[in-house]
């Protein structure tokens, strides 16, 4: 895995607790970012992967967060086109980003 999948995974699953403590909530928002993304990529090639993201949303919580935390090439390419921009505040993104940061420098040093 690339230091960027690893990246977005630990992003992911940030965003999959959020998924468990306000499913409803959550779900509603990424439906509502994947409703604004098609308009804009209309007829493109990364309609498809909004799809995809439809489809897994309709499946509900347990399938979603499966998909956000998964370290398979599927799931990683799936998260490329992530409905879920906004879902964590600022703060709490950014000390996911940290953590993720001081946790490569140690692994990799």
């Amino acid at each position: 895995m690339t230091r960027e999948e690893l990246r977005s995974l630990w992003l992911n699953r940030a965003v999959a607790a959020r998924v468990a403590r306000d499913p409803v909530r959550v779900l509603a928002h990424a439906r509502k970012n994947l409703d604004r993304f098609s308009e804009v990529h209309a007829g493109s090639t990364t309609q498809h992967w909004l799809d995809r993201w439809r489809d897994v949303l309709d499946q509900g919580p347990e399938i979603v967060m499966e998909m956000l935390t998964s370290a398979t090439p599927d799931a990683a390419e799936l998260r490329q086109n992530s409905p879920f921009p906004g879902v964590l505040p600022e703060r709490e993104r950014r000390d996911v980003l940290d953590s993720f940061s001081r946790y490569w420098k140690r692994t990799e040093a």
